[in-house]
């Protein structure tokens, strides 16, 4: 079955490991939020006995989420071939994007304040079709740029830049 989502005789390039943090802080500070607002309220409403348990849920539903991102941003991977580029990413349900370079349209590089401090970007691939544009999440801004200018200068036709 890996054979469907391989890309024939090339070794997949991946995300960051890094990213897995920035997605962790993401969840743990949206957690401590909704778990913090909602127990308060029940607490004041209904009281401890009704909050207890809804913030137990939300330190499992941390616990959970803390060790899934990490599989998660293990299984994202891209390799470059000389007509397309191919994009893996699931646990669950596996996908693999295969977009040729000749429908690419734009390419933007993005970059919110904790992929900075963690030096990480993420590059989206803007395509003719609705369905056939990708984002790689999670890579370290050199490799960003670097992707950024190799796609650019193939949406040109620019050979030398390519090489």
């Amino acid at each position: 079955m890996d054979d469907l989502f391989a890309p024939p005789a090339e070794i997949w390039q991946r995300i960051a490991p890094s990213y897995a943090t920035v997605l962790r802080l993401r969840m743990l500070i949206t957690t401590v939020i909704v778990t913090g607002l909602v127990g308060t309220v029940v607490w004041l409403t209904a009281g401890g006995l009704w909050a207890a348990p809804l913030i137990a849920v939300g330190v499992g539903y941390a616990g959970w989420q803390w060790f899934r991102l990490g599989r998660w941003v293990r299984t994202w991977g891209y390799a470059e071939r000389g007509d397309d580029l191919y994009l893996t990413h699931g646990l669950w349900f596996r996908e693999l994007t295969v977009i040729p370079y000749g429908r690419m349209q734009a390419v933007k590089v993005e970059s919110g304040p904790l992929g900075r401090a963690f030096g990480l970007a993420s590059v989206e691939l803007v395509t003719s079709s609705l369905q056939s544009g990708a984002t790689i999440p999670g890579l370290p801004q050199h490799e960003a740029e670097r992707l950024r200018d190799r796609l650019i200068a193939i949406g040109i036709g620019d050979d030398e830049v390519v090489r």
